[in-house]
This record gives C-alpha cells, structure tokens and sequence, in this order.
C-alpha cells in the first residue's frame, strides 16, 4: 500500500527531538502501510497478518501530523487483534511533520473544515470494513487536536460503540470551518465516551473540564472524563517531554477496558 504523500517513519520537526522514552512497535504479524482513501486523503493502516472480522478503531491524529508517534499507536492496536487507521485529515492544508514551529502548525490546523474531516473518518471506517474490519464493532480514539475530532466524529456517527479522546480541547474559537466544538456537542451524544484529561493542562482549564461535565450530566450522555492531577497535555507522548509513564499507563488500560465492556476489542 502505497502513497504518493508518504512520509517516512520519522516524528513531526516542530515536536523536537523524540525522547528516549519513545515507543517502537514492530510490524511483526501485521499487514501495515499507507494507503490512500477514495477521497484521496492519504491513511496509514494496521491489522493482523491472518483472520477476519476484527473490530475496528479509528485513529485521530495529533497536531502534528500523521507522524511517527500516531503510526505506532496503530500498529499497537493492530497487535491487540484490531484493524486499525489514521487518516491523515490535515495533509491538503499543508504539513504539519514539515512545519518550524506550533504556530506554523496552527495555521495549518485553522484551515481544516470540520464537516470535509467528518467525511474523511467515514470513508477510513469504510476501508477498514474492507480489510477485514467489522463494522459494527467500530470506535474511534484521538490525541489532542484529534481528540476534539473524536468527540464530534461520535456526535456525527451514532453507530459507533465507542469514543475515547485524549487532552482533546473542549472550546475554543467558532469559525465557518470549525463552526463547533465538543462542548456544543454534549447534549447530542449517543456514543459512550470516555475523556482522559491531564488536570496540570493549561490549554484544557479545570473549569472547562467541569462545564463539560455538567452538559453532559444534564443531557444523560453515556459519558465521563477521567483527569491525572499532575498530568499535562499530551502526558501519553512518549517520544515527548511531556509523557507520564505512570498517568499513560492507567489510562492506556482504562481505554482498552472500556472498549472491551462496550463490545470492541
């Protein structure tokens, strides 16, 4: 499988250098690559070598791209028996693995349409029903910038079983292209959805984290939000500074339990 805009396995410029604490999966056992989707955004893709019917999870990107950090956490799902794919959603912008610096980044970011994003994850669920995925059994779990994408993405698709987003930002500024965000979303949720946020973040505020608390409360949405005290944004990057090994992996297993008591994995 292969992609006129494939990178290689490297991490995004702007992240710095990656830390020793850096995670590498291998690729022993799984069929694993890019591929390109029928609207012509590029993925990278993961499942086991062997079998069928394999629950699918959808993979929303950091900030930074569809870089190194996100194509492994693929190929750790692949390994646990899922099919897994990240579609790269911001690469028609511009390059975020190419860019200086974060404010370059953001640039890039600002430009995305939520709505061409939602169709992009439609069409990944659709592949991956394709490689051997079932789609019935679909969830979707996203980093950062990506984990305000899973929120809306479960907003957008019922069907799913299951959402889990990471540090994914709440609110922020309503643009023609990014007319919502997760905490405008929080009535209308029928997916189960389970939030893991770091409480030391000061891009999330704990007040913001408590107002989406209480929409989602009030709305009777089969949600909740677990929060690390001491944890930063992004304390699951482990090729970054910011990684918590400790807080990463409390809520690396809280994520794989809930998608198995919700029918995935």
């Amino acid at each position: 499988m292969t992609s006129p805009l494939d990178h290689p396995a490297r991490f995004a410029q702007a992240a710095g250098a990656p830390a020793l604490s850096a995670i590498a999966t291998d690729v022993e056992g799984l069929e694993a690559g890019m591929t390109t989707l029928p609207g012509g955004a590029p993925a990278y893709f993961a499942r086991p070598e062997n079998g069928a019917n394999f629950p699918i999870i959808l993979v929303a990107q950091e900030i930074f791209g569809l870089h190194e950090h996100i194509r492994d956490v693929v190929r750790r799902f692949a390994k646990l028996g899922f099919v897994a794919i990240a579609p790269d959603f911001l690469i028609r912008y511009g390059d975020p693995q190419e860019a200086p610096d974060i404010e370059a980044i953001r640039a890039i970011v600002a430009k995305v349409p939520d709505a061409e994003t939602m169709a992009i994850f439609d069409q990944a669920l659709a592949y991956a029903a394709t490689r051997g995925g079932d789609a019935k059994r679909a969830a979707i779990t996203g980093f950062c910038w990506g984990g305000r994408i899973a929120w809306l993405y479960a907003a957008h698709n019922p069907q799913l079983l299951a959402c889990i987003p990471w540090y994914g930002r709440l609110d922020g500024p309503h643009t023609p292209a990014q007319p919502r965000w997760p905490i405008d979303i929080a009535e209308e949720l029928k997916t189960p959805t389970l939030g893991l946020y770091g409480g030391a973040d000061p891009s999330i505020p704990a007040e913001l984290v408590e107002t989406m608390r209480a929409r989602l409360k009030t709305a009777q949405a089969p949600a909740e939000i677990i929060v690390y005290a001491d944890a930063p944004h992004a304390f699951f990057a482990d090729y970054r500074d910011s990684y918590r090994p400790d807080a990463a992996s409390d809520a690396w297993e809280r994520a794989l339990a809930f998608l198995r008591a919700k029918g995935v994995g």
